[in-house]
């Protein structure tokens, strides 16, 4: 399977800003994008498309339950392709949940540009 993957300016914001906290920060990213390559269902359905992965942050040296969630949308599936959007991501540190209108909001901003 083929798996595209995009990203949302603000996940690029919120990407940056972790970046600058956290050292391992690209590093667990790329790992983090193979393994949505290799399993682009992973992580917990939201509803609409929507999903919630979890992501481990190395030099925070708590594994994925301690680390990041980023919020995809999968746009659709095209034959043997899989289109996903990354919209956003957080530290689970910083923030335990998102609520279901700021997701309806990044989704709103998506389509809206």
């Amino acid at each position: 399977m083929k798996v595209k993957i995009y990203t949302e300016k603000e996940f690029e914001r919120q990407l940056r800003k972790l970046s600058k906290k956290y050292r391992s920060m690209l590093d667990d990213y790329d790992a983090f994008l193979t393994g949505l390559e290799q399993d682009p269902y992973q992580g917990t359905s939201l509803g609409k498309g929507v999903r919630k992965v979890r992501m481990a942050i190395a030099s925070k040296g708590k594994g994925k339950s301690g680390g990041a969630r980023v919020i995809t949308y999968n746009l659709y599936q095209e034959g043997d392709s899989v289109i996903i959007d990354l919209l956003t991501i957080y530290d689970k540190g910083e923030i335990s949940n998102i609520s279901d209108e700021f997701i309806s909001f990044l989704l709103d901003k998506r389509e809206n540009g």
